[in-house]
């Protein structure tokens, strides 16, 4: 019974996911706009900056962000999407253990339990992800959890939909990342005035 009804409440999510993705591709009358840099996100009630890296590439732009519904099954976003081509390496933004490795409504997922993020745990969630663990599989920060599917995407071009939960709250996986991830640029030295340079 309860199976049944996990899976009603999970096409009922995916279907909401896919009906807030498509106004915005019919709108789309020319060439999509460039992606904008991540914002830096407002501190989440009880999200620890755990993650040490992104799920895909480094500083991938964010097609589209998090954009939390006014109701438990109203409009809304829960997750990033992070442009990322098929094929390209997902890995596990922090250590946990893998609760669970399958498909959901024909589309690969992979969900991590983050380790020390207090009860119930934190758990992100990457797909359209063809996996290369299984459920009860520990992680660790930067680890291969797959790979992007060429299909299954909810956006114009392939991209990685990751999400962020703790028990059924949907959080703002953003929240994650330390503010040394969210720059766009690598800091750089600049000389100090009245120092020589080496010469």
């Amino acid at each position: 019974m309860r199976a049944k009804r996990y899976v009603r409440v999970m096409r009922a999510v995916l279907l909401g996911l896919a009906l807030t993705a498509l106004p915005a591709a019919a709108r789309a009358d020319g060439p999509a706009p460039a992606p904008a840099p991540a914002p830096a996100p407002a501190p989440a009630e009880g999200v620890p900056a755990v993650a040490r890296v992104w799920p895909v590439g480094v500083r991938p732009a964010v097609v589209r962000g998090w954009e939390p519904p006014a109701t438990p099954y109203g409009r809304g976003h829960r997750g990033v999407d992070l442009a990322a081509p098929a094929g390209a390496v997902v890995r596990a933004v922090a250590a946990g253990r893998v609760s669970f490795s399958g498909r959901v409504a024909g589309r690969g997922v992979v969900s991590v339990e983050l380790s020390g993020t207090s009860d119930p745990p934190l758990r992100t969630t990457y797909e359209p992800v063809t996996a290369s663990v299984a459920k009860g599989d520990a992680v660790d920060p930067g680890q291969a959890v797959g790979t992007v599917e060429p299909t299954g995407s909810h956006c114009a071009a392939p991209c990685v939909h990751w999400g962020l939960r703790r028990g059924d709250a949907y959080l703002d996986p953003l929240s994650l990342l330390p503010p040394r991830l969210l720059r766009r640029t690598p800091p750089r030295l600049l000389p100090v005035l009245g120092v020589p340079l080496p010469g």
